[in-house]
């Protein structure tokens, strides 16, 4: 068994790119049609004698991501909040139209609050994807005709992960009429700010320019946790001299390459960026 584990007829290059915009290079061995293991790729591009290079890339989530794909946890099938999906199925049975049959369920305020307390508390049923198809379509359709086709938002997967599921969500968004949202909003470790203003999705220059940087604050970024390939960037230009400083309410993967830690109380990270803004703009400047 042990033999057999490691055995492949051929190796395939791909990513891993779901909820990460890594996008790191990796040969994948295949049995069968089955993956059996993952490797990281050693063949990128030299960055020259003054930079570090970027392979090998990866992380121990990417080589271990043929667990999750064969992972009898995975999710592979719809699921709807039972008390939700049970409201939708007692809806239908008095209103034929799906429609009506949601209106009668959002426009009561005891259901609407019940089903909203409930999010976050487990109790997912499976349900067919026609039965998800139904309800989702309902909805969009209640949300158009009550308050108009801008008030439907979508987020759709990132670039990274696959071009196809995100042209095809961002489309849909807008043939609806609909708000395309940036995945930055939710992403966590990318800068929203510039984004959601200006349109444009990456503000920022490549990792591997921190290498060339004299002064570094990460802050909203868990670097070695969140941009596990990049990381090495960040710690190698401390050889040079370069200070890091880590804005960060608890003590992250982070904070231990910081040459200083700023741990402000969760929510007012704003104020401080203000009154840093204050001082450059009136002391400094």
């Amino acid at each position: 068994m042990y033999r057999d584990r490691w055995a492949h007829d051929k190796v395939v290059r791909t990513t891993h790119g779901v909820n990460c915009t890594g996008s790191c290079s990796w040969k994948v061995f295949v049995k069968n049609g089955i993956i059996t293991w993952e490797n990281q790729a050693t063949d990128y591009p030299s960055c020259g004698v003054d930079m570090p290079e970027f392979e090998p890339r990866g992380c121990p989530r990417g080589a271990s991501f043929s667990w999750y794909e064969y992972s009898p946890l995975r999710v592979k099938y719809p699921y709807i909040r039972g008390l939700l999906f049970r409201m939708w199925q007692n809806a239908l049975k008095n209103h034929p139209n799906p429609v009506a049959a949601w209106a009668s369920i959002v426009e009561d305020p005891e259901k609407a609050e019940a089903y909203k307390a409930s999010r976050g508390k487990g109790g997912q049923v499976r349900v067919t994807w026609q039965d998800a198809y139904e309800l989702i379509s309902a909805m969009l359709l209640y949300t158009i005709k009550k308050y108009g086709p801008d008030r439907v938002a979508g987020f759709t997967p990132i670039p990274a992960m696959s071009m196809i599921s995100y042209a095809a969500g961002s489309r849909f968004i807008t043939l609806l009429g609909g708000e395309m949202l940036s995945f930055y909003d939710w992403y966590a470790d990318l800068p929203p700010a510039s984004p959601q203003i200006w349109g444009e999705q990456t503000d920022v220059p490549e990792s591997s320019d921190w290498y060339n940087a004299g002064y570094i604050m990460m802050w909203g970024s868990n670097v070695p946790l969140t941009r596990t390939p990049d990381a090495h960037f960040m710690t190698e230009v401390r050889y040079k001299g370069t200070k890091v400083v880590a804005v960060a309410p608890d003590y992250a993967e982070n904070v231990k390459f910081a040459d200083n830690w700023l741990a402000p109380n969760p929510g007012t990270d704003a104020a401080l960026a203000q009154a840093m803004t204050h001082v450059i703009l009136k002391r400094v400047l």
